[in-house]
């Protein structure tokens, strides 16, 4: 029993420091894996449920007349649409993401570079560990959707591939 008492007094200081961690930087969750134990500790951010409700309101309302003249644009701008909604390549963490090994290499991808999958696109640095973000699939590099050592948020597309 004493074995559980201090697996207890361990797992709530990592749960405590964890969440030190997620206020100290503005993460949104932080997850550490130690053997056979596993914490995840993660925080809803609702803040931004709001203004996005609230901004998009608007849209609709002061635009009619542009939204009869859009049609007209349309037939590009679908492709553009599915492409975006079912081709990109998401951050899975928050942190940085860098687009080259080093700061003189050349960049992993640019736009038009044939891509196999498993390929390292890009790289997310989270808590000081470099995350390869690879290559779901085979294609082609339509756009790199993020800037060299810019902050990335959890879910955000960085690179739109192409068929």
């Amino acid at each position: 029993m004493a074995d559980d008492k201090k697996h207890a007094e361990i797992d709530a200081a990592l749960v405590r420091q964890l969440a030190e961690i997620l206020n100290e930087t503005d993460l949104t969750e932080v997850e550490v894996e130690r053997g056979e134990l596993r914490i995840r500790v993660a925080r809803e951010v609702t803040v931004n449920a709001a203004p996005v409700q609230y901004a998009a309101a608007p849209a609709p309302v002061a635009a009619p007349a542009a939204a009869a003249a859009a049609p007209v644009s349309m037939p590009s701008d679908p492709a553009t649409i599915v492409a975006r909604a079912g081709e990109e390549v998401k951050s899975p963490m928050v942190g940085t993401a860098y687009l080259q090994p080093s700061p003189e290499a050349a960049p992993f991808v640019q736009p038009g570079d044939k891509v196999k999958k498993g390929q390292t696109l890009l790289i997310v640095e989270a808590m000081k560990t470099m995350n390869p973000i690879q290559a779901p699939r085979d294609g082609v590099v339509a756009d790199v959707l993020v800037g060299d050592a810019q902050p990335v948020e959890f879910g955000e597309a960085l690179v739109l591939l192409e068929a």
